[in-house]
């Protein structure tokens, strides 16, 4: 049987309950390290007890093992599906991987409950199939970060699938409770400029961002800090690209330290044995780009470094939850933030208001505003529209390239109300529009917020008159 903690067996009723007021999709959220396999596996379990079907749906061959191991652990007999394995259709419990279900759907027998894990995939074109085929299935979704890059909702009134939303506790809860450790965050002072990066489906282009961030000076930074303030901790590195990561792992090689990448095409064994080495100590860093941000559970890894910027608010915390679960004589989790995330996301144990809502389409007056673009002089550095000359000195204006000039400078450890009284101290003493706009992209933001907050100064002003 599996023992569920104080907090997951109240999530448990709460889905429950979900089910009982006549909600047929609830999305249950538990932050990254609170066991939300073992809560899924616990309802699949007491579901199969009673004679009903259960389809389990994973996206990822090591978050179909993961699954299958809580099962075993608990007794609970189980078929899975993916071309790795024998399936035995006869098992009550069935878990596949979405991209080999969606080619057999009429394999196995209608299941009476779905559920998704890591649910915030679930708008997406193989689970809808899945789901539109089943349709009188009963569906619960598990995520740690409901919230979707591109800004779609997963709200059913929302063109997503859930209809309701069980909250799990926050992460600050968790780390009072014992259950994580509380991160250290160093980041630069200041975020980096990635303001000439284009956004492609709500973050990032890889492609620039590889341009910028695969630099021997940016990497041999990347290693100086881990060396400085957390040498030999068990840590994983997020790159931008496969190539990015290569290149990182060779870095921390050739300082010394054991380092491997990680990545997709390789065999199941040699992944296995390069994360396992994180684990036992016999590896002390793993670069990847995408394939340790999710359900990876390597609770020996004390430290995130974060060499990808993305306006992902999920991937953001999916990343540095990786460090932050227990394990014996880790207190605490480094993360060296070298692109700013924390900046635009805040910290991972900051209190989050999640929905089912998408983000609101814009507006014509919005989408000009977004428009609106502003220059710094390279010789006088000061603020002008993207014009030819600069009207200050006469300064002839360099192509803009993409390419961020790496500075020296040390990694801060960040503080929750310092860095608070420093962005709000940062906008305070930033007064002309110009300089809000070119303020907020290096933070991430729209034109718009600049131009809400200009229009709150005048408005202020004019009222106290």
């Amino acid at each position: 049987m599996l023992i569920l903690r104080g907090y997951q067996q109240k999530g448990v009723d709460n889905i429950r309950n979900a089910y009982v007021q006549k909600h047929k999709a609830p999305l249950f959220v538990l932050p990254t390290g609170g066991g939300k396999t073992v809560v899924f596996c616990h309802i699949a379990q007491q579901t199969a007890s009673r004679n009903k079907r259960v389809l389990i749906l994973v996206h990822r061959v090591e978050l179909l093992r993961q699954t299958s191991k809580a099962l075993t652990k608990s007794g609970v007999r189980h078929g899975l599906m993916n071309p790795r394995y024998t399936p035995d259709l006869t098992a009550s419990v069935q878990v596949a991987s979405v991209q080999t279900l969606v080619n057999r759907l009429d394999k196995i027998p209608p299941p009476d409950l779905i559920i998704i894990d890591e649910g915030h995939h679930a708008t997406a074109g193989s689970w809808r199939k899945v789901l539109e085929y089943y349709t009188k299935a009963l569906v619960l979704g598990v995520t740690a970060t409901p919230i979707r890059g591109d800004g779609k909702g997963l709200g059913v009134h929302a063109s997503g699938v859930f209809d309701t939303l069980v909250m799990g506790p926050q992460i600050s809860e968790l780390i009072d409770l014992g259950f994580l450790v509380k991160p250290i965050i160093y980041a630069p002072k200041t975020r980096p400029d990635f303001s000439s990066v284009k956004i492609v489906r709500g973050d990032y282009d890889k492609t620039q961002v590889t341009e910028i961030m695969d630099k021997p000076t940016i990497t041999g930074d990347a290693v100086d800090h881990y060396k400085k303030l957390c040498s030999g901790v068990p840590a994983i590195v997020f790159c931008v690209s496969v190539s990015h990561a290569e290149h990182v792992a060779q870095s921390f090689r050739d300082s010394g330290y054991k380092a491997y990448s990680v990545d997709g095409t390789m065999d199941d064994s040699t992944r296995s044995r390069i994360l396992g080495g994180l684990g036992n100590g016999t590896i002390e860093v793993v670069t990847s780009c995408d394939l340790v941000s999710e359900g990876t559970d390597i609770p020996a890894v004390g430290c995130a470094i974060l060499l990808r910027p993305t306006q992902s608010t999920g991937l953001y915390l999916q990343q540095v939850g990786r460090a932050l679960r227990i394990a014996d004589g880790k207190t605490e989790a480094i993360i060296l933030d070298h692109v700013g995330n924390v900046m635009l996301h805040g910290f991972p144990d900051d209190e989050r208001e999640w929905s089912l809502d998408g983000k609101k389409k814009r507006s014509k007056k919005q989408i000009q505003e977004a428009a609106l673009d502003v220059h710094q002089c390279e010789k006088c550095y000061a603020f002008s529209k993207p014009i030819p000359v600069c009207p200050y000195c006469g300064h002839v204006r360099e192509v803009k390239t993409r390419e961020m000039i790496q500075v020296e400078g040390e990694l801060e450890r960040m503080e929750r109300d310092q860095l608070k009284r420093d962005r709000r101290s940062e906008v305070g003493n930033t007064r002309e529009l110009d300089d809000l706009i070119a303020l907020g992209k290096s933070r991430g933001y729209k034109p718009g917020w600049a131009i809400n907050v200009h229009k709150a100064r005048m408005e202020k002003k004019n009222k106290n008159k």
